[in-house]
């Protein structure tokens, strides 16, 4: 399948990105809109099978549905909680709260109800704008059980500050004598005047390791983090992406919804992942590029031996978050001819992506690294090479300042760095060097020339008989095995070693796990201490994940108890 070539070379997409917004204008998320709507009122912003939104229609809907917030009661800086999946309404009330000079609060769609409640009640949302039900979530019989009578009388006194519950009707049948959310569309009237330096967005991370925190970020940080995808990727004029990475986190929502504005873009969003869908969504829409995680791709370069298509729209392809599995990136260069592959790393707390490859590096960059620290150019810091994000590598014991190469604990600071998580004193202080450095909880190395490779978690390794052992290089030498799809590793506590690995397996189609093959497969491979205790089966559908892509490890430490009867 032969794609087609980029209009121009990758300098040159860049230079005209970087000219149109040189020098860089803090703005709004909704101000962002409007000036993307003044010079590209006509164009389509956001597709679906049913609908069109040009970017005027998407402008003045989100204006309308502000004026409904604040007849609503909806103040600056009041927060807004949403759960919502990528339906075309989430952008307009996203673009909305900000021109009301509210804060967001996008809620993960696959929480459950003491997850929900934990979220509302931390955050100290005065409205909430929920689905009634989206696969098998029935969201508002969670809010029956967590504050009876929230149709007319808010959160009561399970959740104190919510006022307001607005029912968007999604899969289920809405609920009688409840706000709709079509009652939100009103007049726009004059909308308060909004710093962008103030908050726009609480992004709750989904914890690989407990419990979730509200990550604050501002407008002006989004939008130079989504700038700077536009930027790196070398977005050509109009580029259309294609994603069903769900919104309510920064991937879908930064590198998708809003990056595409600084091209005149177009998003293609779908509310759940299917690989021929996606791939007939290629074909219908004319999309260019694809978001995706490593699992992701696999499926849909799967999905295309029996899925006949045309896919020869596509130019460009961002695959990141998780681990990649061995030879994915040759096998998208054989089947996607000419297409551009990038893959980066990045975190709620640095607003998204803070590395990527760029889109002419050789191949070896993707197979061995996460990407390069990323030049934003004029939406960038001068001082720090015009990125949002440096890198320092440190000594996890020490805190020891490591030399290219060497591996450490990856530390983030700079301007697209969170300054703290939302009424979490202690956490936040908890993160931060005394030099305003964010512990990112990541093991990496960066090299001379600023490329990034990921080794694994601080907290996932653990000790065995006193050894330390990464998890990743398990994982590494089992996804090598031909019977192994994905591997995830975790630490159980046993008596005499400490803790011991037990890896979670999804097998490839067509083969049947044998648990000792593949122990003596890592046996022949790894340290004795490396090798896992036990392999037990897992669906990929199982497997406990971030928003992101990367598992909650220690939710499988904790179902690796379970199944074993460890506890």
């Amino acid at each position: 399948m032969a794609a087609s070539p980029p209009p121009l070379p990758v300098a040159e997409r860049q230079a005209a990105t970087a000219q149109a917004f040189d020098p860089w204008r803090p703005r709004t998320l909704y101000d962002m809109l409007v000036h993307a709507a003044e010079r590209h009122p006509d164009r389509p912003y956001l597709i679906t099978d049913a609908q069109t939104w040009s970017y005027r229609q998407m402008a003045d809907w989100a204006a309308s549905v502000a004026g409904g917030l604040v007849a609503a009661g909806v103040r600056p800086g009041d927060h807004v909680g949403l759960v919502m999946a990528n339906y075309p309404a989430f952008a307009a009330l996203k673009f909305a709260i900000a021109a009301v000079g509210a804060v967001a609060v996008p809620v993960n769609i696959l929480n459950r109800r003491d997850e929900l409640a934990y979220v509302l009640r931390q955050s100290r949302a005065v409205m909430l704008v929920a689905m009634d039900r989206f696969r098998d979530l029935d969201y508002l019989g969670m809010l029956d059980e967590i504050a009876p009578g929230w149709e007319t009388r808010g959160g009561g006194a399970a959740l104190p500050d919510l006022r307001t519950v607005v029912v968007f009707k999604a899969e289920g049948d809405g609920r009688a004598g409840a706000t709709t959310f079509g009652a939100l569309e009103g007049d726009a009237g004059a909308l308060p005047r909004v710093d962008p330096t103030a908050p726009a967005d609480i992004i709750y991370t989904s914890g690989t390791t407990g419990a979730p925190k509200g990550v604050v970020l501002t407008h002006d940080m989004l939008l130079r983090a989504a700038f700077g995808s536009a930027y790196a990727r070398a977005f050509e004029d109009g580029r259309r992406i294609h994603f069903s990475l769900p919104m309510n986190h920064v991937y879908g929502y930064v590198e998708g919804l809003l990056a595409v504005l600084f091209a005149g873009g177009a998003i293609v969003p779908d509310l759940k992942f299917d690989p021929r869908a996606t791939l007939r969504a290629v074909e219908h829409h004319k999309a260019t590029d694809l978001l995706l995680i490593p699992t992701m791709t696999l499926a849909v370069l799967d999905a295309l031996a029996d899925t006949p298509v045309d896919t020869t729209s596509l130019r460009g392809m961002l695959s990141s978050g998780g681990r990649t599995p061995p030879g994915l990136w040759d096998r998208i260069l054989a089947t996607f001819h000419g297409i551009e592959i990038t893959t980066g790393y990045g975190m709620s707390e640095c607003t998204a992506s803070t590395t990527v490859t760029r889109p002419d590096d050789p191949t070896d960059r993707l197979r061995t690294t996460n990407g390069r620290l990323r030049d934003v150019g004029p939406a960038g810091d001068p001082a720090i090479g015009h990125r949002l994000v440096d890198y320092r590598v440190v000594d996890p014991r020490t805190g020891a300042v490591l030399s290219p190469g060497e591996v450490g604990e990856l530390m983030a600071k700079g301007p697209g760095v969170t300054a703290g998580y939302y009424d979490k004193p202690e956490a936040t202080a908890e993160a931060f060097d005394a030099d305003g450095w964010l512990h990112t909880g990541d093991l990496g190395r960066v090299d001379a020339e600023g490329y990034l490779s990921l080794v694994g978690r601080v907290k996932e390794s653990y000790r065995c008989g006193g050894e330390q052992v990464t998890p990743s290089e398990i994982e590494d030498v089992l996804m090598i095995h031909p019977s192994v799809l994905q591997a995830h590793v975790a630490p159980a506590p046993d008596d005499r070693m400490g803790e011991i690995g037990v890896a979670f397996v999804v097998v490839r189609p067509g083969h049947a796990l044998d648990p000792q093959a593949l122990i003596e497969w890592c046996a022949a491979r790894l340290a004795r201490f490396k090798v896992p205790r036990h392999i037990l089966p897992i669906d990929a559908a199982d497997v406990p994940l971030t928003a992101s892509g990367r598992p909650r490890k220690f939710l499988l430490s904790r179902m690796a108890m379970e199944r074993l009867d460890l506890s």
